[in-house]
């Protein structure tokens, strides 16, 4: 039985406590927890090990979810209450459909929006319990110096699982970063860095206390996920897609973005460019299918072959923007076993 080290927790009432709490603790030795699905298990893996937890499930703001112009999501709001949200669903639907396929039921009543978006990055040499990861030397990512994905790399390699950001990162969302003497928001593209282990933008001192979506006029988005099982497993390869129709049925805006696929959810910025201006036809498709592929440049540290994978992105984006045309892809949803809303 792996055994979670020890720790000192700690639960206040407000962002600004929480804040004061983390400014006064040195860096990586206090932080937050909400659900825990992710931090739990890597306390007792020995991967993150910090002195104090503060807790932020009693925190009363961090659970709303509000409108105006726009939506605004609350960091500790959990993924089962997205999932029952039913503007969400008919708005966001490619948010709703990626916040559907995190893990099981049991964990989405605990996960939360704000913890699926700092998920740590994944890798088949760092997901181990500690006398395996010992057994091989540790990693760069904690303990060792090598990245046994590629040995001669500098750089770790593990890769980012958030199902929801590169969702959310199709549909235009920003996010708010709290500390003890400011609050910031930036894009949520500009969170993550494409780096296994600095693999954020926040700060040591920082609390992510809410994600604001645009206004969802014309938009029309989606969300397709590969994985071996049809439920719990991360992603090995997702697909966020979200398209603006214009009057006559061409495309007015357009975002693509592939999540598992490298160390940060990765825009496909050329292959929505490519979509302006044009009607979905199989050819616009096929154009920007391709397009979607080539910054995909997976490695040999998840699931299923590498190249396999990288194929697949064409036809997943295939799919996707099929789906957003208006076809008949139910049958394909299940056969990779990906949800979906009809």
């Amino acid at each position: 039985m792996m055994r979670l080290p020890e720790f000192r927790f700690v639960s206040p009432r407000s962002v600004q406590e929480a804040a004061d709490l983390l400014a006064l603790a040195a860096p990586g030795e206090a932080m937050v927890v909400a659900g825990g699905t992710d931090l739990v298990p890597n306390m007792k893996r020995r991967q993150q090990t910090p002195k104090t937890l503060i807790d932020l499930r009693r925190i009363a703001e961090l659970h709303a979810i509000s409108n105006g112009d726009g939506l605004t999501i609350s960091a500790a709001v959990t993924l089962s209450d997205l999932v029952r949200d039913r503007r969400i669903a008919h708005e966001y639907c490619g948010l709703w459909q990626a916040a559907a396929q995190v893990a099981t039921p049991l964990l989405r009543n605990m996960g939360t929006i704000g913890g699926n978006l700092c998920l740590d990055t994944r890798c088949n040499y760092y997901d181990q319990n500690y006398e395996w990861r010992k057994a091989i030397d540790f990693c760069l990512k904690r303990d060792g110096n090598t990245c046994w994905v590629a040995p001669s790399s500098r750089k770790c390699l593990a890769v980012s699982s958030t199902d929801t950001a590169p969702a959310l990162i199709s549909l235009g969302a920003e996010v708010t970063l709290a500390s003890a003497g400011s609050r910031r928001t930036l894009p949520l593209a500009d969170l993550y860095v494409n780096d296994g282990i600095h693999y954020l933008t926040r700060r040591p001192d920082e609390i992510l206390t809410q994600v604001r979506l645009p206004g969802a006029a014309g938009w029309r988005s989606t969300y397709w996920k590969l994985r071996r099982r049809g439920s719990f497993d991360f992603p090995v390869l997702s697909v966020a897609a979200a398209l603006k129709f214009a009057r006559d049925g061409s495309v007015e805006a357009a975002r693509i973005v592939l999540g598992a696929i490298a160390s940060r959810p990765v825009v496909a910025a050329r292959a929505a460019a490519s979509l302006i201006g044009r009607r979905l036809t199989d050819d616009t498709i096929a154009t920007a299918s391709e397009a979607a592929a080539e910054p995909a440049r997976p490695l040999d540290n998840t699931d299923f072959p590498l190249v396999w994978r990288k194929r697949v992105t064409r036809s997943f984006v295939t799919y996707a923007l099929r789906e957003l045309r208006g076809d008949q892809v139910s049958d394909l949803r299940r056969h990779h076993g990906v949800l979906w809303t009809g």
